[in-house]
């Protein structure tokens, strides 16, 4: 149970407050740092979510750490086939995925690309997900649609799935999902669409994953 102390009172909730505190801490510190543009020619907001910046990199790693993880709880399931196993499964191949979209499959790393997705990809770079149709109907759709189902749908209809995120983990995902429909919605408003932070968000996703899977692994080794 986490607890909010307030100068009217005290505040429990059940799931874990670190997005608030991450949120908190990007626009009410990071957004607002000084001297960004003198010493690395921009401001440390925009370098954090930039491209090849830091979010981008930790979350290479939590989808890497997040996949071998997995892998390890499917191996140490004593059933292979019930349908945590099999979850647990998809959580890992996923993450593996992710790992590689995110660093365009090590396409500036290794100084290698393929030419015929990197051509149209909007990016200009070695990956799926900026594929032209992919992302610009699929993409942000099918996250919000993912995130809803880890943050909401999983723990309240099926509690007995364990390889799904807990309520714990909730506001992770919702609040992913809540931006990413704001900043659509916001294509159709009146006024100025809504600046692109969605790396800031994306950040949210990827360490919601980590914990529970890390979590998971924990609890799996006490027993």
């Amino acid at each position: 149970m986490n607890k909010i102390n307030t100068p009217w009172g005290s505040i429990t909730t059940e799931v874990s407050l670190l997005p608030i505190y991450y949120i908190i801490f990007i626009y009410g510190f990071i957004y607002i740092f000084p001297f960004g543009e003198y010493f690395i020619g921009l401001s440390w907001f925009e370098w954090f979510k930039s491209e090849d910046g830091p979010l981008e990199w930790i979350q290479f790693f939590q989808y890497s750490l997040s996949s071998l993880i997995s892998l390890l709880i499917y191996l140490k399931v004593k059933n292979k086939k019930s349908i945590n196993s099999l979850i647990w499964l998809i959580i890992g191949a996923s993450c593996f995925f992710i790992a590689a979209e995110e660093i365009s499959w090590g396409e500036r790393i290794f100084d290698f690309n393929i030419k015929s997705i990197s051509e149209l990809s909007i990016q200009g770079e070695t990956n799926l997900h900026n594929l032209p149709f992919f992302h610009n109907y699929i993409l942000d759709p099918a996250l919000q649609i993912i995130c809803i189902f880890l943050g909401w749908v999983g723990w309240k209809k099926l509690p007995y799935l364990t390889s799904l995120p807990g309520r714990k983990f909730s506001l992770f995902f919702l609040i992913v999902s809540l931006y990413f429909f704001y900043y659509e919605v916001s294509w159709f408003s009146t006024v100025e669409h809504i600046r692109n932070d969605q790396e800031i968000f994306e950040f949210l996703l990827s360490t919601g994953i980590f914990l529970h899977a890390w979590t998971s692994l924990k609890n799996l080794l006490k027993t």
